[in-house]
């Protein structure tokens, strides 16, 4: 072990420093803090190069005593604390006395400040906590200060800043959750000269939230106002239709200060259970209110995370409250249904296939013992089948692919039309047809042998050779017979004469698109939306976006930023629905939040999981059978089709043995 030594000052200053300022955006925290401490009610930020290179924080608070200036920036120095019994009801968001100590160890400063009290200001300069300037100076009242060369005498930490876009949002994100905390205060924030947010600072917490998160965010609130054993809530949720993939959205400001509070959030989403879908997260904006003394704010450096003597209380207080809410936002929908008269959306009746609008009417009634193709009834008047316009790539081998009128299911078009044949061959030779002859199997092998050998003598070359493709895949195609489907959820079918194999719809469909998506991985396949569609992100998911534009691109997702916590999505992958686009985005903007360090093009096929997710048909959704049986062939004849993207099985046989032991037949 060496020798101890005691470390100079301004080496203490810098490690002390460093649990303070990590980056600019903490430094904009620390600062805007003292400002809102001080009793300003209009605060300007304005940065240039993501705040490494210059941040001038405005405010006209109460301001500093001149002969307090120099005493401001040193370390433990504070206002807000005078005794050890302060700190048991902390009420200020500042409170330690190191936030101007720490940024001036590691910057250049510059403050101009003007108390209340004094006809003149005071000019404070000071660099690496170096005092440069201390001098009297014309100003009003306020103080403002200016912070240039963020790390420039350690160039250690100076390397792990991001880029500026990247910073700057940061500092966006921090500027957001105090506008949303204080609505009281008018925000400014001015971005490379560009104003980016203007909050009116009317108290209205409604008005803030739209100079936060925009007009469509609004529109999805309802309010949510609570008092229980002494906790005040207040603020807003989202509505249940509108939950988001993530927890981004989550505010949740206790004692006007921001926190991570997993009580209340756990609270939130209890109370959203029966209400909002499974998987989906309830958005907030939500002020609570408690006694100071029962908190403990001073167990996180950055004090973004809270203690309490009593988690108790805020569960209760979050549930009942979120719950009330909810209950008042269905009468209120009710209410306003009735008073406008609008009749509500019919329950969807089960499909009917002689619904469809691809349907054909029939001019004669079929025999019971002849089952129609679904060439026959998806098909016009004339009896000629759908064109199929996609590219090539998108058809399988011997199916032919349409989109379904209902949402985001789909359908497989056999090609095959034994009928149509049998029929030219009736017409030809009057071999004898299926219509005319019972439902029995062999004979309708022996027919169709028949009627195959006579289409063989009446036709050229080229029609045999067409005719044998279709013969032959009618017989490959009775390897699998369509036995029904369980729960609207697993497919049943038996596979010759002894197996029986047992399929999930949703995850058999999510792999077959997540093949083709693969394929078309940089190929430039996607579908070009008519109106680019504008999302609004939480600051974290909009720097991801952003960064990795380039990336989303390879996965033909055409986006553009629209700047200010907005992108616009202009082209989306084949297969994807448009109203699941906004849920997509943030979902691969979590994963790329959680993946950061992980972010090559090889490395993120799971952006096409979630788009093959959301396209994919859905357990408990209506299906056709001739779909059913599409997905239960290429399962079938596919190898690559033996998981979902997620890891999940896709198929398991029971043999025809298997199933005679669980009765005691062997």
């Amino acid at each position: 072990m060496g020798k101890i030594n005691v470390l100079d000052k301004s080496i203490a200053e810098l490690i002390a420093a460093g649990e303070v300022v990590e980056r600019p955006a903490s430094v904009i925290k620390e600062l805007l803090e003292n400002s809102i401490d001080a009793g300003a009610d209009a605060i300007t930020v304005e940065i240039k190069n993501g705040g490494v290179r210059y941040i001038r924080i405005t405010d006209n608070g109460s301001g500093i005593l001149s002969e307090d200036v120099p005493k401001a920036f040193l370390r433990h120095a504070t206002s807000k604390v005078s005794d050890a019994s302060d700190l048991d009801s902390i009420s200020t968001l500042g409170f330690r006395g190191e936030a101007l100590a720490s940024v001036c160890a590691v910057a250049k400063v510059q403050m101009l400040t003007k108390h209340e009290s004094e006809n003149t200001g005071t000019l404070y300069e000071i660099s690496a906590s170096e005092q440069l300037k201390y001098e009297a100076a014309g100003c009003p009242k306020g103080t403002t200060i200016i912070v240039r060369d963020l790390f420039y005498n350690v160039p250690a930490r100076m390397k792990f800043l991001k880029k500026d876009v990247a910073e700057g949002n940061a500092i966006a994100n921090i500027l957001d959750k105090l506008a949303l905390s204080h609505s009281e205060i008018a925000f400014t924030f001015i971005r490379d000269g560009k104003k980016v947010l203007q909050t009116s600072g009317d108290g209205d917490l409604k008005s803030a939230i739209y100079s936060v998160y925009g007009r469509e965010f609004v529109s999805k609130l309802i309010p949510i106002e609570y008092v229980l054993d002494g906790v005040e809530i207040r603020g807003y949720i989202t509505k249940p239709e509108y939950g988001r993939p993530n927890r981004n959205m989550q505010n949740f400001f206790i004692n006007g200060r921001f926190v991570k509070s997993v009580t209340a959030a756990k609270a939130l989403e209890e109370a959203f259970k029966g209400s909002i879908m499974v998987g989906k997260m309830p958005s907030c904006v939500m002020h609570i209110k408690i006694p100071f003394e029962s908190i403990d704010v001073n167990v996180h450096p950055a004090k973004v995370e809270v203690r309490f003597i009593n988690e108790r209380p805020i569960f209760d207080a979050v549930y009942h409250g979120t719950k009330t809410a909810l209950l008042k936002g269905d009468e209120a929908k009710k209410i306003s249904l009735n008073n406008a008269d609008i009749i509500p959306h019919k329950t969807q009746q089960p499909f009917s296939f002689e619904s469809s609008p691809y349907a054909v009417k029939q001019e004669k009634p079929v025999q019971p013992a002849l089952k129609i193709s679904q060439t026959e009834s998806f098909s016009d008047k004339n009896g000629k089948a759908e064109e199929n316009e996609e590219p090539e790539i998108f058809i399988p081998k011997t199916k032919q692919f349409v989109q379904s009128a209902y949402g985001n299911s789909e359908k497989y078009e056999s090609n095959l039309k034994d009928e149509e044949i049998i029929n030219k061959s009736n017409a030809k030779n009057e071999s004898i047809t299926l219509k005319n002859i019972p439902d029995n199997v062999e004979i309708k092998e022996k027919v169709k042998e028949e009627n195959f050998i006579a289409n063989i003598k009446q036709t050229s070359n080229d029609e045999t050779e067409i005719r044998c493709e279709n013969i032959c895949d009618d017989f490959e195609e009775e390897q699998l017979k369509y036995l029904g489907e369980a729960f609207s959820a697993y497919i049943i079918v038996q596979k010759g004469n002894d197996k029986i194999m047992f399929i999930d719809k949703h995850a058999a469909h999510e792999r077959i698109i997540y093949e083709r998506l693969l394929k078309e991985k940089g190929r430039g396949y996607m579908q070009i939306l008519l109106t680019p569609v504008i999302i609004s992100l939480p600051k974290n998911e909009y720097n991801a976006v952003t960064e990795n534009i380039g990336k989303l691109s390879e996965y033909n997702f055409e986006i553009d930023d629209f700047g200010n916590g907005k992108i616009a999505v202009r082209g989306i992958p084949q297969y994807v629905e448009h109203y699941g686009i906004e849920d997509m985005i943030a979902e691969i903007a979590d994963n790329l939040i959680s993946k950061k360090n992980d972010i090559n093009t090889e490395q993120m096929d799971w952006i096409f999981h979630s788009a093959a997710c959301r396209a994919a048909i859905k357990a408990g959704d209506s299906s056709y059978e001739q779909e059913l049986m599409e997905i239960a062939k290429t399962v079938d004849t596919n190898e690559s089709i033996r998981y979902c993207p997620h890891g999940r099985p896709v198929r398991f046989i029971l043999t025809k043995r298997e199933l005679e032991k669980q009765f005691g037949r062997v």
